[in-house]
């Protein structure tokens, strides 16, 4: 059966980038299971599914329908339990919380500084106006000034990165010797920016680099071929 995951979409369907959503896609592809997009704009989330809440990333499984991008990691660990591991147990599934807060905390606040106006731009005019009110009120200020106060060399996200560079230094993945579901959550918070914004903003000469370079690869180039900013 094949699982559909919806995603967030700009103006362009093929523009799919969302950090959430890049996690459970990468997790459905470790799994080895066959899946499809369903495209979604940020006005549409609310009522996919049924729902008047909804927060996307979500799967449908056969009659089943998850939400949140680690509750569906959990859902496709326990489903599909002879697949490849996503966590290898559950004290890496409670280490793995620290990833997705560190990565939340540290990670995102950095992309966000870098192309959070390009976000913007890619969407389609009514996306626009509930994504610019949505962040304006978050941030306390226009889109414009939020983008113009923050410098666009990349030195905050680089220092975000300092632990995982360390890690990565001494060992292939988080994961260890092949990539986890934590791995997933730090690659999704990489391509939100590599699929959002034109710039390059990671050293080649750096273990993150090689990493994500790697998870670009992997499952036949899938995040490679997500599509990158103009």
């Amino acid at each position: 059966m094949t699982i559909q995951i919806y995603e967030l979409c700009g103006a362009n369907p093929e523009r799919l980038f969302s950090p959430h959503c890049w996690k459970v896609r990468m997790a459905v592809a470790h799994k080895g299971l066959d899946w499809e997009t369903i495209p979604t704009p940020f006005t549409e989330v609310a009522t996919i599914e049924g729902g008047d809440t909804r927060r996307i990333p979500v799967i449908r499984d056969g009659d089943t329908v998850v939400e949140e991008s680690l509750e569906i990691a959990k859902y496709l660990e326990a489903t599909y339990a002879d697949a490849p591991g996503l966590f290898n147990g559950k004290a890496a599934e409670a280490l793995t919380i620290q990833i997705i807060n560190w990565s939340q905390t540290a990670l995102h606040p950095e992309v966000a500084k870098l192309c959070l106006l390009d976000i913007h731009n890619s969407l389609a005019p009514v996306d626009q106006a509930f994504f610019r009110r949505s962040r304006e009120k978050m941030f306390g200020c226009t889109l414009e000034e939020f983008s113009a106060k923050h410098p666009k060399n990349g030195d905050g996200l680089g220092r975000a990165l300092v632990p995982l560079e360390l890690t990565l230094k001494t060992q292939p993945f988080i994961g260890g010797d092949s990539p986890l579901f934590a791995d997933y959550v730090v690659f999704g918070a990489l391509q939100w920016l590599r699929t959002s914004s034109s710039a390059d903003y990671l050293n080649e000469d750096t273990a993150v680099y090689k990493w994500f370079e790697s998870l670009l690869d992997r499952y036949d180039g899938m995040g490679r071929k997500g599509r990158v900013a103009a």
